[in-house]
């Protein structure tokens, strides 16, 4: 089976990306992935090239998600389930484990070409976006707007129609504009390394005035799997920090996830730092935009990080 690995390797990051906009979970999309090549492994020497062997990968994929979906519930940011605070002063609900939160995904398991040039639709906004639609429906906008498949093919994919293909995409299409804009300035602002080197200091130090400075008027932060989220610089600032920033508390190191840069994020605890989630930034022009900070300390791991950090 050398000719298999020779023929089919090359798609895993982007089946990986795939399965990930569909499930909304890294650790789920590494499960699929392997059922993936595990069928295609089985049913190879059968394959009669009467398709690409990337189409037949995505179709194996795409059902082996869709069957996976049949009993998992939709994994969502808390800005999908309810209102965001725009006072700091609110009560802060408690971390909601039975939700199966949105998970990110790091940039270094994806295919970097298709990162950098924004074709890879894995921006946080979107996949958060996705995770609203049925689950055909959910397929069938990522084959056709993201992996730009024909109607046919994405029809035969699915084992339906181009008529029902054509119909799921428009009533997928209408669900994402009722969700409002998905998509951010993809072009990476020049300067974006200095706001993040001073977006670190300021966290670090922290120094609520310096972060304010870097915070657009309309920032949002979000903190699965805290249900309660806020917009608004004042009620984002005022709630950092009367809550989270501390002198000394934090370690930041960055790193990318979603195509976007992010922050994994480490917290003193006695006298070293151990791993407590990862920040997940989206910046517009020159300022952060919304705050995604990823409360699980086994993400960490996931970005090929320690769970303690060394020489802190």
């Amino acid at each position: 089976m050398t000719d298999f690995a020779a023929r089919t390797e090359q798609f895993r990051p982007e089946l990986l990306a795939h399965c990930y906009r569909l499930l909304g979970s890294i650790h789920d999309a590494e499960d699929l992935v392997q059922e993936t090549y595990l069928r295609a492994w089985r049913a190879f020497g059968g394959f009669e090239g009467r398709s690409s062997v990337r189409r037949w990968l995505y179709k194996i994929a795409t059902t082996a998600c869709l069957t996976a979906l049949e009993t998992r519930a939709r994994r969502p940011l808390p800005s999908g389930l309810g209102a965001p605070a725009d006072d700091h002063r609110v009560a802060v609900a408690a971390a909601d484990p039975s939700v199966p939160w949105l998970q990110p995904i790091p940039d270094a398991l994806l295919d970097p070409a298709a990162v950098v040039a924004g074709r890879a639709g894995v921006r946080l906004a979107f996949v958060a976006a996705l995770q609203l639609l049925p689950a055909r429906q959910r397929a069938v906008l990522t084959l056709r707007d993201v992996l730009a498949f024909g109607t046919a093919e994405v029809a035969e994919m699915l084992g339906t129609t181009p008529a029902a293909v054509d119909s799921a995409l428009r009533r997928a299409r209408g669900r994402l504009a009722e969700a409002g804009p998905v998509q951010e300035d993809l072009a990476e602002p020049a300067g974006q390394g200095r706001l993040l080197d001073r977006y670190v200091d300021a966290f670090v130090r922290a120094d609520p005035g310096a972060l304010v400075t870097l915070l657009r008027a309309d920032v949002e932060l979000e903190m699965p799997p805290i249900p309660t989220w806020f917009t608004g610089r004042d009620a984002v600032a005022g709630f950092l920090s009367r809550r989270v920033l501390r002198p000394e508390a934090w370690r930041l190191v960055p790193s990318r996830a979603n195509g976007q840069p992010a922050l994994i994020e480490y917290a003193k605890e006695g006298d070293r730092f151990v791993a407590h989630g990862v920040q997940v930034l989206t910046v517009v022009g020159a300022r952060v935009a919304r705050i995604t900070a990823f409360n699980d300390a086994a993400l960490v791991g996931v970005f090929g990080l320690a769970p303690i950090l060394a020489d802190a």
